[in-house]
């Protein structure tokens, strides 16, 4: 098989730029027990969570599907600023609003 060098110079540098996908608020449930809330981006074979705040204390009573309209009074979050996740990482994602 022959190819041109714009060929090989296409493929390389489609291979080297990630794909961007936005999935706005979400509650990211990463393996390992961390949970994150924050603006997530899927870049390639990573989840960049910014604004990101780790949910240390749910305060829920029936789970995590108590916080898809934000935080309770008993939810206790710390700041984080932004954090990147493998995907490979990434148990699964909760739309969610009002954090």
């Amino acid at each position: 098989m022959n190819i041109t060098i714009e060929e090989l110079t296409a493929l390389i540098g489609a291979k080297s730029t990630p794909q961007k996908q936005d999935m706005g608020q979400n509650i990211v449930i990463l393996d390992r027990g961390f949970v994150y809330v924050g603006n997530v981006t899927i870049e390639g074979d990573f989840a960049v969570i910014t604004d990101a705040k780790n949910i240390r204390y749910w305060g829920t009573k029936n789970g995590l599907g108590e916080l898809t309209n934000g935080p309770l009074a008993e939810t206790k979050l710390d700041p984080i600023g932004t954090v990147k996740a493998p995907m490979r990482a990434v148990i699964h994602f909760i739309t969610c609003k009002g954090f």
